[in-house]
């Protein structure tokens, strides 16, 4: 018996090698190429040579930029307007969407949610489930509260059943759960392989935009948190979100991290609850300890996600380390957090060269943006001295390595934010300074860091 013709293919890029080899030639990424059959390809293409062109297509018209009408795509509301927020106001019609996040973190049982809330809105839905029995979906739909739900379900993982149902029943919306147990008999590989999740995206993102119906896939993400299957994925999609949070938390966020219809890294705040998954409406709360009174290595700063500010509290312990002192950061960049404690000895006279440095943003959130900074350094220098922050104190504004206070963006709205709050005190960079007074809120600008440790020494 012939022995069955093998290619390396990359997970992250999809391109083949006839062996293996440790960097991929395509895209140079390491330890990437897994083997797998290869499939029978076709027979010499025409199109590689200048005359197989002629006459196998015609020639289409095509028109200036300019003389194409640009109009807003309209929105369908999925009925959860956490979900609605992260999407960019809706579910747009022909719309693919791509959601990964850990096992069990919520993923299925969000999109069932929004599936009933459409079905009683009034739109044909479909949900198509690969890893569950309509059983199982059946009996998550009772745990749920969801009674007497119309939603049209179908245990199925072959895409051409699939394509076949879909063009039969007409859904507006379509749910495939998830797009790595997706196969087509096309491919001789197996399901979860790189040209299989690659084939049978393709063949779903063409059905969307040729029908207007909406897409959503559920991917599944690797140890790393990345999701899983060729990154050409990520690609051909219009929207990719992302489920973060802890399995053992409450809470849960979806974070868009690719939107052609609206803002990325815009985040929408779930509650995890017997009912399922619940819209958080002030997700601020969730991010701030509450403190019967102030306490050493606290302070409050204003992050912006998206569209929407929120206050996050930052917390900072100083400790008296050994020859080898620790600098870890959980949600913040841990690289930045030595850069800064360089600009605090330099430019402020605070040493911690002896000492341990542990900063911690409250609730789980990750901080990316660097209008931390100054929150950060008013933080470690509050623990390092054991005097705490005035009560409704905050602060942004972003450090560089001179020792100046860069402004942060949309810094009106939020100071608005935290006004809004009940916060009182502020340190923020001059540049973000109001030129209209904010009700019940004091602000002190500053253009160095050495001006803002003497603004908060004044205060305490």
């Amino acid at each position: 018996m012939a022995k069955e013709k093998t290619t390396f293919t990359c997970t992250e890029c999809g391109g083949t090698s006839p062996r293996w080899l440790g960097k991929c030639p395509s895209c140079g990424a390491w330890n990437t190429l897994i083997e797998q059959v290869a499939e029978a390809g076709p027979g010499k293409n025409r199109l590689s040579t200048p005359q197989g062109y002629a006459g196998l297509a015609h020639a289409q018209a095509v028109m200036p930029l300019a003389a194409i009408e640009a109009q807003d795509v309209a929105r369908t509301p999925s009925g959860i307007d956490e979900l609605d927020r992260v999407l960019g106001g809706g579910i747009v019609e022909g719309g693919v969407v791509l959601i990964g996040g850990d096992p069990g973190i919520g993923k299925s049982t969000l999109l069932l949610q929004a599936m009933d809330a459409l079905q009683r809105a009034g739109l044909p839905t479909l949900y198509v489930t690969g890893e569950e029995s309509g059983a199982q979906v059946a009996l998550r739909s009772r745990r749920l509260g969801i009674e007497g739900s119309q939603v049209q379900l179908l245990a199925e993982i072959q895409l051409e059943k699939i394509l076949a149902t879909v063009d039969a029943t007409q859904p507006a919306v379509v749910v495939i759960d998830s797009i790595q147990t997706t196969y087509s008999d096309h491919l001789t590989s197996a399901p979860g392989s790189v040209a299989q999740v690659r084939e049978c995206a393709a063949h779903l993102t063409r059905m969307a935009k040729g029908t207007g119906i909406a897409v959503i896939l559920v991917g599944h993400v690797t140890k790393e948190g990345a999701l899983a299957g060729p990154r050409v994925l990520e690609h051909m999609v219009d929207t990719v979100l992302y489920f973060e949070g802890d399995t053992h938390s409450q809470f849960r966020l979806v974070r868009a991290i690719k939107n052609r219809f609206g803002a990325v890294n815009e985040i929408g705040v779930f509650a995890m609850t017997e009912k399922g998954l619940k819209g958080v409406s002030n997700p601020s709360a969730i991010f701030l300890s509450q403190h019967s009174e102030p306490v050493p290595g606290s302070c409050v700063m204003v992050t912006l996600e998206g569209t929407r500010p929120m206050l996050v509290e930052i917390q900072a312990l100083v400790d008296s380390g050994g020859p080898s002192p620790r600098r870890l950061s959980v949600g913040l960049d841990k690289d930045r957090l030595a850069m800064l404690l360089a600009v605090l000895h330099r430019h402020a006279g605070v040493a911690c060269m002896d000492q341990d440095v542990f900063v911690n943003a409250v609730g789980g959130v990750r901080i990316s943006e660097p209008a931390a900074d100054l929150a950060v350094m008013l933080s470690i220098t509050s623990s390092l001295r054991g005097k705490a922050l005035p009560r409704g104190f905050l602060s942004f504004g972003e450090v560089g390595l001179a020792g100046e206070v860069r402004p942060a963006p949309r810094g009106q709205e939020r100071l608005k934010e935290a006004a809004k709050l009940g916060f009182s005190v502020a340190v923020v960079p001059k540049a973000n300074a109001p030129k209209k007074p904010i009700e019940g809120l004091t602000i002190h600008a500053v253009e160095r860091v050495e001006e803002a440790m003497n603004v908060v020494r004044e205060l305490g």
